[in-house]
């Protein structure tokens, strides 16, 4: 299991790299679309409906959402949408801190499903603004991001299965623990701290990526929730050793549009 897991995080982590840096902005957009495609296609699938087809619907509704707003790029309001995405992460975490006793909210499959369209959307506009708004860096600060989540959920699997001993949210996710989320959060500031550092960055950052350290957890324990009413272990099975998209991205989704406000605001 260990093993399926570490060969499938360094082929996904050879792709995206790749992507990031060698494609188009066209290309770019596309190969994110699809995987937002798929996250809906999982997120729709995860939702408590009685339709079979749900996980189709998700991924369709997502596929005309990404159609459209890159057909409309030139004038459509993408800041209004990363900041929806940011205000569903605040509904998200009510729901994750008083989970169970106010679970009959996310079991309602319009507000779940509106607050999967706003997040997954969110995402991928964030990925977008950052590479269209800041042409000469964008792919850096990209490639960064996604190496601040893959560090902290690094240092938390392999803390927590040593350490840990204390848990962080047992009616949530049993087997996450506060040894790793503080594992997690030293080995990110380490990584992602001592490359702003070394590039001669503000000591501030460090404020920063120890928050949106924590904030991926949000995410984590928000699909958690998800899977949780829908009584699955993971949200598919694309990834070996993984799950399913979701199960790889959920700190991604949740981190991107508060990195997005950060970056675009000029805060580096």
């Amino acid at each position: 299991m260990l093993k399926a897991r570490i060969i499938t995080s360094l082929v996904a982590a050879a792709v995206i790299s790749s992507a990031i840096f060698m494609l188009s902005l066209e290309g770019y957009a596309l190969l994110f679309g699809v995987v937002a495609v798929v996250a809906g296609y999982e997120w729709g699938s995860l939702l408590i409906l009685s339709h079979r087809s749900r996980g189709v619907i998700g991924a369709i509704i997502m596929a005309v959402i990404m159609f459209s707003s890159w057909a409309a790029r030139e004038w459509f309001p993408f800041h209004l949408i990363m900041v929806f995405g940011i205000l569903s992460w605040f509904l998200a975490a009510a729901i994750v801190w008083f989970y169970p006793q106010r679970k009959g909210f996310i079991q309602q499959p319009l507000i779940s499903s509106i607050l999967g369209i706003l997040i997954i959307w969110s995402a991928w506009v964030t990925l977008l603004m950052v590479r269209i708004e800041l042409p000469d860096v964008g792919a850096y600060w990209v490639f960064w991001i996604l190496l601040l989540v893959a560090s902290a959920d690094i240092g938390a699997f392999f803390t927590g299965r040593r350490f840990g001993a204390r848990s962080l949210a047992p009616l949530v996710s049993p087997g996450k623990t506060w040894e790793g989320v503080f594992g997690g959060l030293l080995v990110a500031c380490a990584v992602c701290g001592g490359i702003l550092s070394f590039l001669g960055y503000s000591p501030t950052w460090w404020l920063y990526v120890a928050t949106l350290s924590v904030i991926s957890v949000v995410g984590d324990l928000f699909e958690s929730v998800l899977k949780r009413e829908r009584g699955v272990k993971d949200s598919g099975n694309l990834l070996p050793g993984h799950g399913g998209i979701l199960d790889r991205i959920d700190g991604v989704l949740s981190v991107l549009p508060f990195f997005g406000s950060l970056i675009l605001l000029g805060k580096f």
